[in-house]
């Protein structure tokens, strides 16, 4: 297994989200998912990316079950910020005394002595970042966490909490239907601040694998139904980026999932995506991305394929709380 650094934390060059393990992407099967995580540690993968809202809660509780007996082998990576309610309702917290229970609450449910990379998942506009961060400091000082992150920020947020502790990872959305880190000052900022980026959702959401071909191929219960980039005509337009990257993938050898996942790599040694998913099979696949050399004609052929800004709809239904 080829690794990366971000910052100084040595870790898998792809990692595993595991998000969709638990919630969000229909069904769940959390033996096929156990299964997933143990053939990933197999290959000598080690980033495993969680979250506390993932579930909700009952992700960390898979990831734990998953890496009993091999703590040793996993750079396990969790967030906090999203507070969710039995009632279904979130806000964004990121209050100190609530930093502290988030941690305390994870590493319960984790079943271990420590985190290795604990990220703010979302900014609290209502909190000074400084505040939040001044508690994520305290959680270092006393062992529970290693390493800090922070996710959806802003380049000024990220000075800001920079600041105050050493960011090891930046963890935002970058794909080739997601370019924003590259004009928002984002990507600029981190490299500045030798801050390691873990793009998440590097797929797409799945969508540039084409492994589906509309809305109708999605389980009922899929949260990417209510995604303004899946719907009516923004989903027609996005799958021309689909065929695009298909053809240049089948002129390689390759499937569209791991040209997508070469292009991420290829932006820099500093950059780690954390593809999601349940399947082993397609778990193997997304790690054959390592092994595929894109040449700057190949790049280009991408680059003139999916554009910056050539996406249709937003990310998210609501926006508000990305780039904070």
């Amino acid at each position: 297994m080829k690794t990366r650094k971000l910052r100084d934390l040595e870790v898998s060059a792809l990692g595993l989200g595991c998000m969709g393990m638990s919630e969000f992407y229909g069904p769940q099967n959390d033996a096929e998912s156990i299964a997933t995580i143990h053939r990933f540690l197999d290959l000598g993968g080690n980033l495993l990316d969680t979250a506390d809202m993932y579930g909700p809660f009952k992700n960390e509780e898979l990831v734990g079950r998953a890496i009993a007996g091999r703590r040793s082998e996993v750079i396990l990576a969790t967030k906090f910020g999203n507070e969710r309610f039995a009632d279904g309702t979130r806000r964004i917290n990121g209050t100190p005394e609530y930093v502290i229970k988030a941690c305390d609450d994870s590493l319960r449910r984790l079943k271990v002595d420590y985190i290795d990379l604990y990220y703010q998942h979302r900014v609290d506009r209502s909190v000074p970042v400084e505040e939040t961060w001044g508690a994520l400091k305290d959680l270092v000082t006393a062992g529970k966490v290693r390493n800090l992150g922070i996710s959806e920020a802003s380049a000024t947020t990220i000075r800001k909490a920079n600041s105050i502790h050493p960011i090891t990872a930046l963890q935002t959305e970058w794909s080739l239907w997601t370019r924003d880190p590259e004009t928002n000052e984002v990507l600029k900022t981190v490299r500045e601040l030798g801050i390691g980026f873990v793009p998440y959702s590097p797929l797409g959401r799945g969508f540039l694998t084409g492994a589906f071909t509309s809305i109708d191929d999605l389980s009922e219960n899929d949260s990417r139904r209510t995604h303004p980039r899946f719907k009516g005509e923004n989903f027609a337009h996005n799958f021309k980026i689909v065929e695009a990257v298909k053809s240049i993938a089948e002129q390689k050898g390759a499937t569209a999932a791991q040209l997508a996942l070469a292009w991420v790599l290829a932006q820099g040694n500093d950059v780690v995506p954390i593809p999601g998913t349940r399947k082993v099979a397609r778990l193997e696949e997304n790690l054959g991305a390592l092994d595929l050399v894109l040449s700057e004609a190949d790049l280009a052929a991408l680059n003139s394929a999916a554009p910056v800004g050539i996406t249709a709809g937003d990310r998210y239904a609501d926006m508000s709380s990305v780039n904070a």
